[in-house]
């Protein structure tokens, strides 16, 4: 590999979307990514079996954004391949299935009474106290109890958020929160339940979706960055950053050719915040090193199985909060897009949250299924003689872990990291940030203007407006088309 202006680690959103604009301005771009296929969490997966062709995401990848920017860039790229879907969600609660947005309708329909009236009096308690008494906000449980009441924070905020990170809500960083729910008026919330008063912003209830699968978008923009002189390697990864002074001056590159050296003017790695803390060695001072192993990821394993039915459901995707339910998210990819299954054939694309090693992260594809399949039938949603295939998947690094103390340690390390002269982290992994796809093709797009202008933006101002992360901006048709 001939030595780039510009090196990227990692071919997620993020370093997919620097790539991209890089290249457009006449960068010369080399892009490494350790998988076999670029997009990183947003990527496409491909299944051939004798009945036709399977496409799922990684879970569900609707694309939603307030940047007007993205709809014209993306559309721009996509042109007819980017469509507007109909959102249908639902959650599974106490034996019940709820739409998401809620309805009243379902609500009364299907909730006891007294749940009813228990979520109106602690939500009333918490009003009151929060006058006379504010609760002391230090943790998302907190958080969590003082905008919504016990009963509706249990109902499907407290289970769901403890299935995911696998910790107690009393140890999670209140900052989830400000991410995840902050903005998502708590009034407006129990107005949808109990009036049908629901603000138009406060939830996305269509989406843009590529017709071939999100990873459809960096796809694109691969061939983009390669038409215009680029170069993308994957099975390729960083093994060392070499430093002189405040600068990375070459990095290390592992390919199925063995190791090369490359020395680019800038380096922008989406690598996971603690990975890349070691491939700088001893360059990295003590303090660096040692807050690094105080982070944690959350992973994720997968099963795709693919069904001998024209439909499962009707959703796009469905939560199920309650810990005895071994996956937390199903999603049905047809209903994203008729393109991603073969006629008359369904897919089912179930996330198990786990930590890495743990019995969930270690269990067969056999075992998985097994487990899978009882659920699917007592939930009536399909046949155990209905799949015609399964396919086992893991993801390590998929959520960082929102604990009382990683706030401490990332300001460490990436107020140390942004320092460096030439070297941006970005995205989910290597900002140890949640981030939407929205916000990780936007941080790749302001590093690249970094680069091209020769001033460093806050790439960690994005997503940061302490607003619900499901408001955005949706095109109407005239500027799809004029996107085009």
């Amino acid at each position: 590999m001939s030595s780039p202006d510009t090196l990227i680690l990692g071919a997620g959103p993020a370093g997919m979307a620097a790539s991209f604009e890089l290249a457009r301005a006449g960068k010369r771009v080399a892009v490494v990514e350790r998988a076999s296929q670029v997009g990183g969490l947003a990527k496409t997966l491909r299944f051939e079996r004798p009945e036709g062709t399977y496409l799922t995401d990684i879970g569900p990848h609707r694309f939603f954004s307030k940047n007007a920017y993205l709809y014209q860039l993306i559309g721009n790229i996509l042109q007819e391949q980017w469509k507007s879907v109909p959102r249908h969600t639902r959650f599974f609660v106490g034996g019940k299935y709820y739409a998401y947005p809620i309805k009243l309708g379902n609500v009364l329909s299907q909730m006891p009474k007294t749940k009813i009236l228990g979520m109106l009096w602690d939500y009333s308690f918490e009003r009151v106290r929060s006058v006379i008494r504010p609760r002391p906000i230090r943790t998302f449980e907190d958080y969590a109890l003082s905008c919504f009441g016990r009963t509706l924070a249990e109902f499907n905020i407290l289970n769901y958020t403890e299935k995911i990170w696998g910790i107690p809500c009393n140890q999670i960083n209140v900052d989830w929160a400000s991410q995840r729910i902050a903005g998502l008026s708590p009034l407006a919330t129990v107005a949808a339940i109990f009036f049908k008063k629901r603000s138009a912003k406060s939830l996305v209830d269509s989406f843009y979706y590529p017709a071939k699968g999100s990873g459809l978008i960096y796809e694109t923009m691969r061939a983009h960055v390669e038409q215009r002189g680029g170069t993308v390697a994957t099975d390729t990864h960083p093994v060392k950053y070499i430093c002189e002074g405040n600068r990375v001056v070459s990095v290390d590159i592992e390919g199925p050719q063995g190791i090369t050296t490359v020395s680019p003017s800038s380096v922008v790695s989406s690598v996971p915040l603690m990975e890349s803390v070691r491939l700088f060695g001893n360059h990295a001072p003590a303090e660096v090193r040692e807050a690094a192993k105080n982070l944690r990821f959350r992973a994720q394993v997968y099963l795709f199985l693919t069904v001998a039915r024209e439909h499962m459901a009707p959703d796009n995707w469905i939560y199920f909060p309650n810990k005895d339910i071994p996956f937390g998210r199903i999603s049905e990819m047809k209903n994203f897009s008729t393109s991603m299954c073969p006629p008359g054939k369904t897919s089912l694309f179930i996330e198990f949250f786990c930590f890495e090693g743990d019995e969930i992260w270690t269990a067969t594809a056999e075992r998985l299924l097994a487990l899978a399949a009882e659920w699917l039938e007592r939930l009536k949603l399909l046949k155990r003689e209905e799949i015609l295939s399964y396919h086992h998947l893991r993801e390590p690094n998929a959520y960082p872990l929102y604990d009382l103390t990683y706030r401490q340690h990332t300001a460490t390390i990436l107020s140390w990291m942004d320092r460096l002269e030439n070297f941006y982290t970005i995205g989910r992994p290597g900002r140890f940030r949640y981030t939407n796809q929205d916000h990780s093709l936007e941080m790749g797009i302001l590093t690249a203007r970094s680069i091209i202008e020769g001033k460093r933006h806050n790439v960690d101002t994005i997503g940061d407006s302490r607003e619900y992360f499901e408001r955005g901006f949706l095109p109407d048709e005239q500027m799809k088309t004029s996107s085009r």
